[in-house]
């Protein structure tokens, strides 16, 4: 039997490995919600940051965007996907959703938490990926107001972000909401 004749024969066996093989491209953890992973205390930049379970997590401050990190792993091991509906945070459990509301046009959607940061930014509390960025309506701007703030996720909601879609859609906050949460950031002086 020649080499091509038993390489033929194993090649049906040897095809399903392979293509595992190709998927795990880096060895990225998968997708998933469990385990949820806090992790110990960390330092960047002369800041000790200690990440914690938070379920009242509920902030005003500054969003900004990252997208060119694309293909690179997150703080709990998955790929980063710039389009997809995700973001960092400094010490919230990996992975958690929050709702993000725009300050300047009301517009909130949910997204979910796998990576840490920002670290770089007076007030910042969110970076978001590029497509939460963009799902925002903040891409633009570079960096918004925001409320960022701890939810409880449908599971269809949390199976749709965990496949890089959106959230289904949510309510626009009130015009008064809107100037009262505007007007609790500028006190903070931020």
């Amino acid at each position: 039997m020649t080499l091509w004749k038993r390489l033929a024969g194993i090649a049906p066996a040897l095809a399903p490995a392979l293509v595992l093989a190709a998927c795990a491209g880096g060895n990225y953890r998968p997708v998933s919600d469990n385990p949820v992973r806090i992790g110990p205390p960390y330092k960047v930049r002369g800041t000790t940051y200690v990440p914690a379970v938070d379920a009242r997590y509920d902030m005003l401050g500054y969003a900004s965007w990252y997208g060119s990190e694309s293909g690179n792993r997150t703080a709990n091991g998955e790929r980063f996907r710039a389009k997809w509906i995700t973001a960092a945070h400094t010490s919230l459990p990996l992975p958690s959703y929050v709702e993000v509301t725009s300050l300047q046009t009301g517009r909130t959607i949910v997204v979910r938490v796998n990576d840490r940061g920002p670290f770089a930014g007076r007030g910042r509390i969110i970076d978001l990926s590029r497509g939460a960025a963009e799902e925002l309506g903040i891409r633009a701007l570079g960096h918004a107001a925001v409320r960022v703030r701890v939810v409880d996720a449908s599971e269809k909601d949390r199976a749709r972000l965990r496949k890089g879609k959106p959230a289904r859609e949510r309510p626009m906050v009130p015009a008064g909401t809107l100037a009262n949460l505007r007007a609790q950031l500028q006190a903070t002086g931020f």
